[in-house]
């Protein structure tokens, strides 16, 4: 992740301060879900699937009055909405990629969050695993707002809504299209995935400054 992006989300999180300006969110910390690139577990620490799931309602989160959901039907529900139902007593160290992203996933959505963030949630899984994330992401963004950081905009544009480019500085976009001008924000050549009839790819010109 570049330091500025990796510098925003840190922000938005609310682990730093910005140097300029504010960000305000109408939310506190135990509303926010947070899913960052890579698992950052010890796959060897003796763990199931189930307690890493559990250990997401530790963090500032005692069951909220306005629902009547014990604990252990909380992690169920986490448990069903990930498809690991089946997998509950596995340990991590027994995870594939895909298996222990979905693990990570579902501890970050077990608080209820209003705002979820992701970073780059497709690393190291495999394309079918992708394909049934973004699915999953989709069907969650019905009652959660999602922020998803990625490199793979052709990949994610049927799925987003809006688009900010951060390179250095923010640009938004209120729509999923990406235009020419959103590619002139990186400066380096973008592998873009046209979906239609024929699928094909589009390679920008690479320009150096």
């Amino acid at each position: 992740m570049s330091p500025f992006r990796f510098s925003l989300v840190k922000a938005i999180l609310g682990l730093i301060k910005p140097a300029r300006g504010n960000i305000k969110l109408s939310l506190n910390s135990s509303e926010i879900g947070y899913l960052p690139q890579g698992s950052q577990l010890d796959e060897s620490f003796p763990i199931t699937v189930k307690e890493v799931i559990a250990s997401g309602m530790e963090h500032g989160l005692k069951i909220r009055s306005r629902t009547s959901k014990s604990r252990e039907q909380k992690i169920e529900s986490a448990l069903e909405t990930v498809g690991l139902k089946a997998l509950h007593s596995r340990p991590i160290g027994e995870l594939s990629g895909g298996e222990l992203q979905r693990t990570m996933l579902a501890r970050a959505i077990i608080s209820s969050p209003r705002l979820l963030v992701l970073d780059e949630p497709d690393t190291h899984v495999d394309n079918q695993f992708e394909t049934e994330l973004y699915s999953l992401l989709k069907e969650l963004n019905r009652t959660i707002t999602i922020l998803l950081v990625s490199h793979d905009i052709g990949t994610i544009s049927p799925y987003i809504k809006t688009i900010a480019c951060v390179n250095r500085d923010l640009h938004y976009h209120a729509s999923n299209e990406i235009t020419e001008e959103q590619l002139k924000v990186y400066n380096c050549p973008i592998e873009i995935i046209a979906h239609g009839p024929v699928p094909h790819r589009v390679f920008k010109e690479h320009i150096h400054k």
